[in-house]
């Protein structure tokens, strides 16, 4: 039975699963000035110079929160990666593992969490993808 995308993805799942690693889409501060900026102008102009402090600081309050904990499971964000995104990891995750010379998904997952080499390999690979790919930032939980 030869290893298909879905294989790599569930060996990927419980790699990040087991390490507790989170995903965040990364924000644009550029966006946030922005937003910021505008609800100043707004409130300099509703209220005058009280207003632009005040409406700055709403703005940036409510940014603030809604950007709060936005972090996801790795492997949620995983299973919700759309077709193309999950064959790209399948491939650099065979790049890691060709040496592994198992067709069988069950017997190449044990072999895997196994070796914590090969783990630390497939770890970083993910992280990358995750990071460039996927532009967000990665978090471990305690």
């Amino acid at each position: 039975m030869p290893i298909t995308v879905d294989d790599i993805i569930q060996l990927l799942c419980l790699i990040s699963q087991n390490r507790r690693m989170e995903a965040a889409k990364r924000h644009s501060r550029t966006g946030a000035v922005a937003k910021t900026a505008l609800g100043s102008i707004f409130g300099g102009l509703v209220a005058g110079p009280a207003g632009a402090v005040f409406g700055g600081a709403i703005v940036g309050l409510l940014g603030s929160w809604s950007m709060h904990d936005e972090f996801k499971p790795v492997p949620q964000i995983l299973m919700e990666l759309p077709p193309a995104k999950k064959q790209k990891l399948f491939n650099q995750a065979m790049a890691i593992i060709r040496n592994v010379n198992k067709t069988d998904p069950g017997v190449l997952t044990l072999l895997v969490m196994d070796s914590i080499v090969v783990q630390q390999k497939l770890l970083a690979m993910l992280e990358a993808y995750i990071f460039n790919e996927l532009q967000a930032d990665i978090r471990y939980r305690d």
